[in-house]
């Protein structure tokens, strides 16, 4: 497994935010099995810590494991005093940041530690990384080996339940029953979201729109809802951990913001349990910059935001982000044998700016090269890569 955080074990309470299924709770459990271990998923353990907060959190003792902890996210300010002035530390866990991030800002500020965790990285499950994806080359045995197994990561995901299923069909029905629950019945219960074909409607216009600028008059229209009702909707998504966003790139970071949004799945699991048809083009975009946005959460790469660029033209760049003062940009093609076309905006953006640009292709090849100084990445790379 890659090591995901230096200071995991330290003796500093933490909340860590994740998808459902993404292996939270394994994670905590096999790193602190002596911890005292209690899901708010159980709805006698919910009850008591609505009655009495203050019990549940003194019987937990002082170390202990709190999971699922967006079911009641007052439940933090017992767990601050407890923190304060008994010496405790709380390793806790939420599938959705609904009513959770808030309601930590206010009570647990500078006593506790935030992470990210997203489904397993590409190939994580096979071993720690071997390279790094922007610096080293893998062998091309190693790269042919990644590319027969590319077209199954992309249509399952990295969930890491559906990974260590065996069979293709076992791991559809798996996704089936994920949509079925965490992916539409549970974020309903924690939204106090009631129509369920909305819903399904917003996830399907979504899957079709992977690449596409985020609409919400146009995701109101296909789904048959209100405005408002469509846009607290997709924020549910959003907040549940199931999808991220790209925003506009702007030469000033005052307007970064002020560009439409893209949107893309977490892990591209989630489109196959919905069954709608997409382009290999989109698979493999939301493939490699979901792959990108796991390795950002993880710190791999060191960027707080990533970005996409666009200009009046119409001329788009996949991917924009500035690391340790180098700015990269990143297009996505689906494509055996790029050519001098595929490589043209990245060529006009650098251009444009009085800096150098980090120019890389990501790619459905399996080899490395270069046209015109962009450095052309085979997809297959990001398998053991960070």
């Amino acid at each position: 497994m890659f090591k995901r955080w230096v200071d995991l074990k330290t003796n500093k309470s933490c909340l860590i935010i994740g998808p459902r299924r993404c292996g939270k709770t394994t994670l905590l459990q096999s790193q602190f099995p002596d911890y005292n271990y209690i899901t708010l998923d159980d709805l006698d353990a919910l009850n008591w810590a609505k009655n009495d907060p203050k019990g549940f959190i003194t019987q937990l003792g002082h170390r202990a494991v709190i999971d699922e902890i967006q079911r009641y996210p007052e439940l933090t300010i017992a767990a601050k005093y407890a923190i304060d002035n008994e010496n405790t530390c709380f390793l806790m866990t939420g599938s959705s940041s609904i009513g959770l991030l808030n309601s930590t800002a206010d009570t647990l500020a500078g006593r506790i530690n935030l992470y990210s965790l997203p489904t397993a990285c590409w190939g994580e499950h096979e071993g720690s990384y071997t390279h790094r994806i922007f610096h080293d080359q893998i062998t091309p045995k190693a790269l042919t080996q990644a590319n027969r197994k590319i077209q199954k990561a992309m249509l399952y995901g990295q969930f890491p339940e559906v990974l260590t299923t065996a069979n293709a069909e076992s791991k559809y029905e798996l996704l089936i029953n994920y949509k079925n629950t965490y992916f539409t019945r549970d974020l309903m219960q924690l939204s106090n979201i009631e129509n369920i074909e909305g819903l399904y409607a917003i996830f399907n216009h979504l899957v079709r729109s992977i690449g596409s600028h985020l609409e919400v008059s146009n995701f109101a229209r296909e789904a048959g809802l209100s405005h408002p009702t469509t846009k607290k909707y997709l924020n549910t998504l959003l907040q549940s951990q199931l999808v991220f966003k790209l925003y506009g790139y702007q030469y000033g970071p005052a307007k970064r913001y002020m560009k439409a949004a893209k949107s893309y799945f977490s892990d591209t699991g989630i489109i196959k349990s919905f069954n709608t048809n997409i382009t290999d083009g989109q698979l493999l975009e939301n493939f490699v910059l979901a792959e990108l946005e796991k390795r950002r959460k993880l710190g791999f790469i060191k960027t707080d935001q990533f970005f996409y660029y666009k200009t009046k033209a119409g001329r788009e760049i996949d991917l924009i982000f500035e690391s340790e003062n180098k700015l990269y940009a990143i297009e996505i093609k689906s494509t055996q044998n790029p050519s001098t076309r595929d490589i043209k905006n990245l060529v006009e953006f650098e251009k444009q700016l009085d800096r150098p640009v980090q120019k890389y292709l990501f790619y459905s090849g399996t080899k490395y090269h270069q046209i015109n100084q962009v450095h052309l990445l085979p997809a297959a790379c990001l398998h053991r890569g960070i």
